[in-house]
């Protein structure tokens, strides 16, 4: 799944392609994701503008000037990706005659000056919804999550204070969202890593000191890896259809058996299941 790197670099990219143009054709090829698309879909994206496009946790936020957010999930294997000047879309009944479409998209948006905007998901686990901007904070995904890892918020004081009677592994509490939103198992691993923590440490016991040093490899591992465009270990690509590069600066995510990265250590990296996801460390230089 798509993590807050991969999700910032789609929209990154999404806002130098489509931000403040007109959406003049909206074609639905079915009808839902991982749930229905709302109702009405196609006629509350036409005629509209693109005033803006965010991240929030692993969520893509697109502002419409109709005063509605369209709020898009990749899922497991959701992409979307640009087409320029495919001015064919504006007529639907040529759709199925392009070689370089497939089944799995789902959703094409058209720009006014042919820009084209596709959601392909094959395993349809994404999902996309609209939501009155007013409200974006209130939607179902949205209203539970936890502070942003890159955000002011985000501090070892605060975590000290979400953490202090937790009874989980700090693995576990990472990836819980109502802490912190965004990580998934890749950049927590390597995070923890960075900051010589072990998975399996109970998150309530880690020292306001350590927890400075896991805030900072936390910032700087996803800094890192949005500026490599992401990490593409199965479907992720961004909008030009590009491979993400960060897998090739994993130090021990997917590393089992190899040499520990840090100059002073003879150990190999170790694999274990942890809050059900796998898990890569050192247990020679996290503690």
């Amino acid at each position: 799944m798509p993590e807050l790197p991969e999700v910032e670099t789609v929209v990154k990219g999404l806002a130098k392609k489509i931000k403040g143009k007109l959406i003049e054709n909206a074609l639905i090829n079915r009808p839902d994701l991982r749930w229905p698309f709302p109702k009405g879909m196609k006629t509350r994206l036409e005629g509209k503008i693109i005033l803006n496009i965010k991240r929030r946790s692993k969520y893509i936020l697109i502002n419409l000037s109709s005063n509605e957010t369209m709020v898009m999930h990749l899922g497991m294997s959701g992409r979307v990706l640009i087409k320029n000047g495919e001015k064919v879309f504006r007529d639907p009944n040529f759709y199925w005659n392009k070689e370089n479409f497939d089944k799995h998209d789902h959703v094409i948006l058209t720009m006014k000056d042919g820009t084209t905007v596709v959601y392909n998901d094959p395993r349809r686990f994404g999902f996309i919804d609209l939501c009155d901007s007013d409200e974006i904070q209130n939607h179902r995904m949205l209203k539970t999550l936890g502070v942003e890892p890159l955000g002011n918020q985000f501090s070892a004081i605060y975590l000290a204070e979400m953490l202090r009677d937790s009874k989980s592994t700090i693995k576990a509490s990472l990836l819980n969202q109502k802490y912190v939103c965004g990580l998934g198992n890749i950049y927590v691993c390597e995070a923890l890593w960075r900051s010589g923590i072990i998975p399996t440490r109970l998150a309530g016991t880690i020292s306001l000191d350590n927890l400075e040093k896991l805030v900072s490899a936390i910032r700087e591992t996803l800094s890192e890896a949005i500026i490599a465009g992401g990490s593409s270990l199965k479907d992720f690509k961004n909008i030009e259809g590009n491979l993400g590069y960060f897998q090739h600066q994993f130090k021990v995510y997917n590393c089992e058996g190899m040499d520990c990265r840090t100059k002073s250590c003879q150990e190999k990296i170790k694999k274990i299941n942890l809050a059900g996801r796998s898990t890569f460390y050192c247990d020679n230089c996290q503690q």
